[in-house]
């Protein structure tokens, strides 16, 4: 079975950093692409970056230029640099991974990492 655990979520003061990484078992290889989501209380599940499987990669407006990601296909990771964070960034992140065969997408999740931003 697919199982994505996320790690490295925690309080950071506003213009910190965290990084959180997201392990899959098995090899990361199979997944068309891979992503970052996350939902603020009171708000939708919103797409934050995604890393296809040849590498390439795809910000949501409002966190490019802050935030990068990368995988370790050696180590079958995903991870996520978040500098200069805003009170904004706050939220629960859900680390993604989906196949796509001919039209149909399967998704996989994660159960999420807190991130609270202080201002």
């Amino acid at each position: 079975q697919v199982q994505l655990v996320e790690s490295g979520g925690g309080l950071v003061q506003a213009g910190g950093s965290l990084r959180l990484s997201c392990a899959a078992s098995g090899s990361i290889s199979r997944f068309y692409g891979m992503g970052w989501y996350r939902q603020a209380p009171g708000k939708q599940r919103e797409l934050v970056a995604t890393i296809s499987s040849i590498g390439s990669t795809n910000y949501a407006d409002s966190v490019k230029g802050r935030f990068t990601i990368s995988k370790n296909n050696a180590q079958n990771t995903v991870s996520l640099q978040m500098n200069s964070l805003k009170p904004e960034d706050a939220a629960v992140y859900y680390c993604n991974a989906y196949t796509k065969i001919i039209a149909t997408r399967v998704d996989y999740w994660g159960q999420g990492t807190q991130v609270t931003v202080s201002s």
